[in-house]
């Protein structure tokens, strides 16, 4: 994954779309993994690659956990470690564009209650503090990995959680979402019991071409379609239009000879993007790199091209929200 798969990227280049677009990218992750660094000059790298990303948002990976913490606390260390990225960023040192402008933490909401002071920790630790994700994607096939959070079934409905998640509006602080496709209505439940926070769902609430859906990309669609027109009914979702060619949702780009044009990927995934648009508007979409994670499978510049081609007929206005507009308002930016 990442830079061990650089030299299969570079097999393909072509020239950026449209390269004075502004970009807000509102998702990515910052790690130092044993087999895998994606940290600040390895994001610059693909940043500069040629699109005109002016800002970014960090979001939680388990990344730089604090070994001397309680164990509730100890996620605070990610976000401590992140604002440093971040005022090193800012320091105009490493470019024009702000990396981490706004952070997504992690905080255990089955703490209940408790989790108040998990979130003030949290905001204590760095002023770009935005709101926290608490991944809840589980499924019952050994197929499919459960979220490295190690939810349970059914986690969002759990009275813990919900106790838990009722401490984010009072404080600003919104709510990342991120399961596999069959859990959307569960997203629906909690929406409709907090209608004041503010919930951004990530990676299209990851349709699954793995396991026991394997094969069936026209049935997942359709299911999911008809979930994402429930939930886009909603006034306080906004959706991450992006995420979408990791292993676990089918496509097999990363087992591919050579990686993946812009009009590969906007052909194989376009449909998503298409609904996405069309249920929620450009005022609640939001395009995401999910870097490096969907590295895997693209580069940056593929990834983005794609984005621009899919909306290439869209107005100024509506390009602005996708782009950039609406992930800078959600955030807080």
């Amino acid at each position: 994954m990442g830079y061990q798969n650089q030299a299969w990227l570079d097999q393909w280049r072509e020239p950026v779309e449209d390269p004075d677009q502004l970009i807000c990218d509102p998702h990515h992750h910052l790690w130092d993994h044993v087999t895998h660094r994606y940290l600040l000059d390895e994001f610059k790298q693909d940043l500069d690659s040629g699109h005109r990303v002016v800002s970014t948002v960090f979001v939680e990976c388990a990344s730089m956990y604090n070994s001397d913490a309680a164990v509730a606390l100890a996620p605070v260390g990610e976000t401590e470690f992140v604002n440093g990225v971040a005022a090193m960023s800012a320091s105009g040192a490493y470019g024009t564009g702000r990396i981490a402008s706004g952070i997504v933490g992690f905080a255990d909401l089955m703490l209940g209650r408790q989790v108040a002071a998990v979130l003030d920790a949290h905001l204590g630790a760095s002023p770009r503090f935005r709101g926290i994700r608490h991944t809840t994607g589980w499924h019952e096939s050994p197929s499919v990995r459960n979220a490295h959070s190690n939810p349970i079934a059914g986690q969002m409905k759990h009275s813990a959680f919900r106790q838990g998640f009722r401490e984010l509006a009072p404080r600003g602080l919104s709510f990342d979402a991120w399961f596999y496709h069959p859990q959307l209505k569960e997203l629906i439940d909690l929406a409709d019991a907090f209608p004041n926070t503010q919930i951004i769902l990530d990676h299209f609430g990851g349709p699954l071409g793995i396991g026991p859906y394997e094969g069936k990309a026209a049935e997942v669609f359709q299911v999911w379609r008809q979930d994402i027109k429930a939930l886009a009914l909603r006034p306080n979702i906004a959706i991450k239009l992006g995420g979408l060619v990791m292993p676990i949702n089918g496509f097999g780009l990363h087992k591919r000879r050579k990686p993946p044009t812009s009009d590969e990927l906007k052909a194989l995934t376009g449909d998503y993007y298409r609904c996405a648009i069309e249920q929620f508007g450009p005022e609640r979409c939001m395009f995401e790199s999910n870097f490096p994670v969907d590295r895997q499978s693209c580069s940056y510049l593929v990834l983005w091209n794609s984005f621009k081609k899919l909306v290439k007929d869209a107005s100024s206005d509506e390009k602005a929200s996708l782009f950039h507009d609406t992930a800078t308002r959600i955030y807080r930016l």
